[in-house]
C-alpha cells in the first residue's frame, strides 16, 4: 500500500460535523481532550441544516400545560412500534431541557411563543400535544448548525475539511487505536488516537430520491462493520410522507415539507381531492410517519384523479403571510416550482429520510469494539426503534453528542482505550463497490416502501453482478463501497424478517407478527459479506 504521508494525534477523532459530531467534539474540547474533527466536505454540509421541524422537548413549565417527559417517552415508544428500548427511550428525552440549554448558551435562537415570554411550539406526527421547538419557523437544523459551527470556529476545535474517514487503525487484540483518512486529492493520512466517534449520518443516497444530501453515502456504518461493530435494525429505513414532487423521475435531495405543515392543519388529499388519512389512524394527517407513508403509497396504487405518483398537501386555509411567515423555506421551495401554498395544493410523495438503524450503540455511544463510539443518525441507540418519532433526531444527536465525549473522558480516565501506539497502519481497503445509479435504480424498486421476498433476491443479484473489487483511492470509491455494503446489510436484513412493522414493509407478509418483536444484529463474516448474527432484545442504556 501507499504509507501515510502525514500523522496526526489526538484523543478523540470526531467524524462528521452534524449536530451530533460537533456536539460531541465541542463538549470534549470542554472535558480538556485533544479533539480532532475530520469532515469529507465543509464543515457545515451535513445533513443537520436541512431538518426543518424542531427538537422534540419537555421543558421545565410544560408539566403546567399538560405535558411531560413520560408522555414524550410513551409517543416515542409508540412510533417505535415495539423495537424501542424504553430504558434508551427515557435516558434520551430526560436529557433534552440540559441539552437544549447547552445548545442556547452556545448561541441557538429559538422562536418565541407570541405570549408568556417561553419559546413557541409545533405539534408534528405522533405526537400528542405541541412540544416541538424549532428555529426560523422551519429552519431549526439550520441554526442548530450555525450556532454549533460558529462555537467550533474559534481554532480551539481543529478540523480537516474535504477529508473522508477509510477505515480504522486496530490493535492487535481489536480496539482502535486511529483513523486512516484520504485528502481531497487522495493523499492518505493516519490519524493516531484511542477514540474514534462516528457521527456520519445516514444512508439516503441508497435511493433515488431522498430528502438528504450528497453526503449520506453510509459511510460511517460501513467503517464501524470493517472493525468489527455490529449493526442493529438496518431494514427499518424512515420514508418522509410529504417531501416536494419536482416531477416524475427527479433524483437526489428532493426538499422537504415538515410536518408541522400538517401541525398547523394541512390535510393530504388525492389527484381526486379526498382526503388520504380518514378513516386510516385515530390521529389522521398526524399519524406517526410510517403510517402516513404507507397509506399514501396505497392510495398511489389506485391512481385516483389518474395520478400515480404523487398526493398534494392542502394548506390553503393558511394565508399568504401566515404560511410564509411560519414557514418560509417551504414556501421559497414551492414558489421554486411555481406553487403558492395558499392558494395551490402542494404536490408531496414519500421519499428516503432516515435511517433508524445503524451501528449498535450505547446512548452513552460505546459500540462493541473498544476505543470505537458512535452518536446522531449513524447509530442505533435504541430511540428509534422501527419508525422514527418526528423531531426526535436532532434531540438525539444532542443528547448522544454530549454523553460520547463525556464516556471517552470517563473510558480515558479509567485506561480503558487502547494505547495508539499499538495499532497497526491499515491499509487502503479492496472491497466490493457497485455502480451507484444501478444499485439506486434496484433499491428504489425491491428495497424502498413495499419490499418481498423476490424483489430482495432481484438486488441481491445485481449487485452481486455489478460489484467489482475495487482499492479505495478516492472520495468517489469510498462513498460507493459503503452503499454497496449498506445496500446488502440491509437486504439481508429486510429479507430475514418476515412480518410488516413500522417502515419495513412486507408486501407478502403484510401484518405484524409479534414473534419478531426482536432487532437483528448484522456483522461482517471473514470474508466482509454481511451476516445475521442472531435476535436479540434491545440494549441497555449504559
Amino acid at each position: 500500500m501507499t504509507s501515510p504521508c502525514w500523522q496526526a494525534r489526538a484523543d478523540l477523532v470526531v467524524v462528521g460535523t452534524g449536530v451530533a459530531g460537533l456536539t460531541a467534539a465541542l463538549h470534549a474540547r470542554e472535558l480538556g481532550l485533544r479533539t480532532l474533527v475530520v469532515t469529507k466536505l465543509a464543515v457545515d454540509d451535513g445533513n443537520t441544516r436541512f431538518a426543518q421541524g424542531g427538537v422534540a422537548v419537555v421543558l421545565p413549565g410544560d408539566h403546567d400545560e399538560g405535558d411531560t417527559v413520560e408522555a414524550h417517552a410513551q409517543d416515542t415508544l409508540t412510533a417505535g412500534a415495539g423495537l424501542c428500548d424504553p430504558d434508551a427511550v427515557r435516558a434520551i428525552v430526560s436529557a433534552g431541557p440540559a441539552v437544549v440549554a447547552d445548545l442556547r448558551r452556545r448561541g441557538a435562537r429559538f422562536d418565541p411563543a407570541a405570549t408568556g415570554g417561553g419559546l413557541a411550539r409545533g405539534r408534528e406526527g405522533g405526537h400528542r400535544t405541541f412540544r416541538v421547538v424549532h428555529a426560523g419557523g422551519d429552519a431549526t437544523g439550520a441554526e442548530v448548525e450555525r450556532a454549533l459551527v460558529a462555537s467550533a470556529r474559534d481554532g480551539r476545535v481543529p478540523m480537516l475539511e474535504n477529508h473522508i474517514a477509510v477505515e480504522a487503525a486496530r490493535t492487535p487484540l481489536g480496539a482502535v487505536g486511529g483513523l486512516l483518512v484520504l485528502d481531497a486529492s487522495g493523499v492518505p493520512g493516519l490519524i493516531s488516537a484511542p477514540a474514534v466517534l462516528l457521527a456520519t449520518g445516514g444512508l439516503g443516497q441508497l435511493y433515488q430520491a431522498t430528502s438528504n444530501p450528497e453526503v449520506a453515502t453510509g459511510d460511517g456504518l460501513a467503517l464501524a462493520l470493517r472493525a468489527g461493530a455490529l449493526a442493529e435494525d438496518l431494514e427499518f429505513v424512515q420514508f418522509h410522507p410529504t417531501v416536494l414532487y419536482t416531477g416524475r423521475g427527479a433524483r437526489g435531495r428532493c426538499p422537504l415539507v415538515t410536518e408541522a405543515v400538517r401541525g398547523e392543519g394541512a390535510v393530504l388529499v388525492d389527484g381526486a381531492g379526498q382526503r388520504v388519512m380518514t378513516g386510516v389512524h385515530p390521529l389522521e394527517d398526524l399519524a406517526p410517519r410510517d403510517v402516513v407513508a404507507g397509506a399514501i403509497i396505497r392510495r398511489l396504487l389506485e391512481e385516483p384523479g389518474a395520478i400515480d405518483d404523487h398526493v398534494f398537501l392542502d394548506a390553503t386555509h393558511l394565508s399568504r403571510e401566515a404560511f410564509r411567515g411560519r414557514f418560509p423555506t417551504v414556501y421559497a421551495a414551492c414558489q421554486e416550482i411555481g406553487v403558492d401554498p395558499s392558494t395551490d395544493p402542494i404536490p408531496v410523495a414519500p421519499a428516503a429520510h432516515f435511517a433508524c438503524g445503524g451501528v449498535k450503540a450505547t446512548v452513552a455511544g460505546r459500540t462493541a469494539v473498544t476505543g470505537l463510539y458512535a452518536a446522531g443518525e449513524v447509530a442505533r441507540s435504541g430511540l428509534h426503534g422501527a419508525n422514527r418519532l418526528a423531531s426526535n433526531s436532532l434531540l438525539e444527536g444532542l443528547v448522544m453528542g454530549t454523553n460520547a465525549a463525556e464516556a471517552v473522558a470517563a473510558d480515558l480516565a479509567l485506561g480503558v482505550l487502547a494505547d495508539p501506539w499499538s495499532a497497526a497502519v491499515p491499509e487502503l481497503p479492496v472491497v466490493p463497490v457497485a455502480d451507484r445509479d444501478t444499485l439506486q435504480r434496484v433499491m428504489s424498486r425491491y428495497a424502498a416502501i413495499g419490499r418481498d421476498a423476490e424483489g430482495l433476491a432481484v438486488v441481491g443479484s445485481v449487485l452481486d453482478v455489478s460489484a467489482v473489487d475495487t482499492p479505495l483511492r478516492t472520495r468517489a470509491e469510498v462513498e460507493d463501497a459503503a452503499l454497496t455494503l449498506a445496500a446488502r446489510a440491509l437486504i439481508a436484513a429486510a429479507a430475514a424478517r418476515e412480518e410488516s412493522r413500522g417502515c419495513h414493509v412486507r408486501t407478502d407478509f403484510t401484518e405484524r407478527n409479534d414473534a419478531w418483536a426482536t432487532s437483528q444484529l448484522i456483522r461482517l463474516n471473514p470474508s466482509g459479506q454481511p451476516v445475521l448474527r442472531w435476535a436479540t432484545a434491545a440494549v441497555g442504556a449504559a
